[in-house]
């Protein structure tokens, strides 16, 4: 970290606290620590604390949760002082309260009374993983972080299908454990690639429902007029196409887990109802008259802002409250990049074998150009990197000049923005034997759109400025089969 270290190379630690256990406490913790640690600084109250720190930097901030007062100081900290760990500390214990500290920016909660040896294990691991310069947009200063950001082990840390022992995702990796047995709404949140399904996937599989069936839904390959039945089922009848009784997505996960992935796609008339089966418990079907009890934990997860969404009324306020209970942000990939080469080796590891390659390792070079990268599509843009290295390639050592050509600064990035560039010219006025049918020239641009973002209809739908319904009902007459979506709406699956 850039401000590693202070007076003779020792550990800057900084407190808030105003009865004096945390200041107890921090001193016990710097004693315990592997690293160095010059005297613990104390603040009785917010605003020196803050003041005094925005000049100092200091390595490690513990702070008092109940002499903070707010949840917005907590995120000035965590802004002014990224290359921090920043600790809080509650005598509460309030599990409602911690999910709204790691939220606010918290890497840690903890509970009063605590073990100073643990604390200092946890302070020392983050120091040894994020003992590097902090991300800046400066090619030379994330070269040099390149380089310091490789794992120590050759065995990546895994966790529930995650891959990556970062301190953010081992926070995420914390949350997980900590919600997983409650049977509250989850909300995640994240950029698209950065494995919220996986997130969501995890908390069912460490929670009491997980010897049931998990059902996850994409509410953005769906158009409108189909997500109800999708959701809630139908009766024989209840629209044209309906010759028999169907029980929807949540009736499939009863006693289970209900996964609803993008959301924030979800029509808002819609909403309302949904909003209703969250409070009620109860579902009708399509066409029927008679609502069912149905016992679903449900877990929800959008790319997009929910408050400008609610800003500009396309979700609703009170379905939002009503499952933002137990909020879970995924961190970008650009943000841990640590995790860049373990999750580089596993997908080169799996698609070596399935592909008959006998590709074991990366080159430097190939690992430099990987950790320098800003990975807009995040875990799934690097997936794919890996995959189309292997499948075009073979050898031993996977070398730099093997990856894909954005990452050697050839053409445009995997999942980069469609332009009108990208698109075939309109051909010249008067050559009209050249001019392609209307519903021709749409598929080509649907189509050229999905490519450039790895099949993603929502992402493809937001580059092109149309509705991810639009593309569903205009694959769906291309094709003159409707019957072919339906399987691929969602997918059911127990353990």
């Amino acid at each position: 970290m850039e401000s590693m270290h202070g007076a003779e190379g020792h550990i800057r630690l900084a407190v808030l606290d105003g009865e004096g256990t945390t200041r107890s406490l921090a001193g016990s913790v710097a004693t315990a620590m592997d690293h160095p640690c010059a005297a613990p600084v104390a603040f009785h109250s917010f605003e020196p604390f803050y003041a005094a720190n925005t000049q100092t930097r200091p390595d490690v901030m513990i702070v008092d949760l109940e002499t903070l007062g707010q949840d917005g100081h907590l995120s000035r900290l965590a802004a002014a002082q990224p290359q921090a760990l920043l600790m809080a500390v509650s005598a509460k214990g309030s599990l409602s309260r911690s999910l709204s500290a790691m939220e606010a920016g918290a890497h840690d909660v903890i509970s009063i009374p605590a073990d100073p040896v643990v604390v200092a294990e946890k302070i020392d691991r983050f120091l040894l993983q994020n003992s590097r310069a902090p991300r800046g947009q400066g090619g030379a200063a994330r070269a040099g972080a390149a380089e310091r950001a490789k794992p120590e082990s050759a065995t990546p840390y895994t966790f529930e299908g995650f891959v990556g022992g970062s301190a953010r995702m081992r926070d995420i990796y914390d949350q997980i454990r900590r919600i997983a047995p409650s049977t509250a709404p989850v909300f995640v949140t994240g950029e698209s690639g950065s494995g919220k399904e996986l997130c969501a996937a995890a908390i069912h599989a460490r929670s009491p429902r997980k010897d049931s069936a998990f059902v996850a839904i994409n509410c953005a390959a769906i158009p409108a007029e189909l997500m109800e039945s999708e959701i809630f089922g139908h009766v024989r009848g209840a629209f044209t196409g309906a010759g028999e009784d169907r029980p929807g997505a949540a009736e499939l996960a009863d006693k289970g887990t209900l996964f609803l992935d993008e959301i924030g796609e979800m029509d808002i008339a819609l909403q309302s109802k949904l909003l209703r089966f969250v409070q009620t418990g109860m579902i009708q079907r399509v066409g029927d008259t008679r609502q069912r009890p149905v016992d679903v934990r449900i877990l929800c997860a959008t790319n997009r802002d929910p408050h400008e969404e609610i800003a500009r009324g396309r979700f609703r306020e009170d379905l939002y409250y009503r499952l933002h209970v137990l909020p879970i942000r995924l961190p970008a990939l650009r943000d841990r990049r640590e995790d860049i080469l373990p999750l580089a080796q596993t997908f080169l590891t799996r698609y070596a074998e399935q592909e008959g390659r006998k590709f074991t390792r990366l080159d430097p070079a190939a690992e430099e150009s990987l950790l320098t990268y800003d990975w807009p599509g995040n875990v799934r843009q690097l997936e794919n990197a890996m995959r189309q290295a292997v499948v075009l390639h073979d050898g031993e050592l996977l070398r730099a000049q093997m990856l894909p050509g954005f990452l050697r600064g050839e053409g445009s990035a995997i999942g980069s923005p469609i332009t009108s560039r990208d698109l075939a010219p309109v051909p010249a006025r008067g050559r009209v034997r050249e001019i392609e049918p209307l519903w021709a020239q749409e598929k080509r641009i649907i189509e050229q759109a999905l490519a450039a973002f790895d099949g993603n209809i929502a992402k493809a739908a937001a580059a092109l400025e149309i509705s991810p319904s639009t593309i569903y009902r205009k694959r769906q007459s291309w094709s003159g089969r409707p019957e072919e979506v339906s399987g691929a709406t969602f997918t059911s699956f127990a353990g």
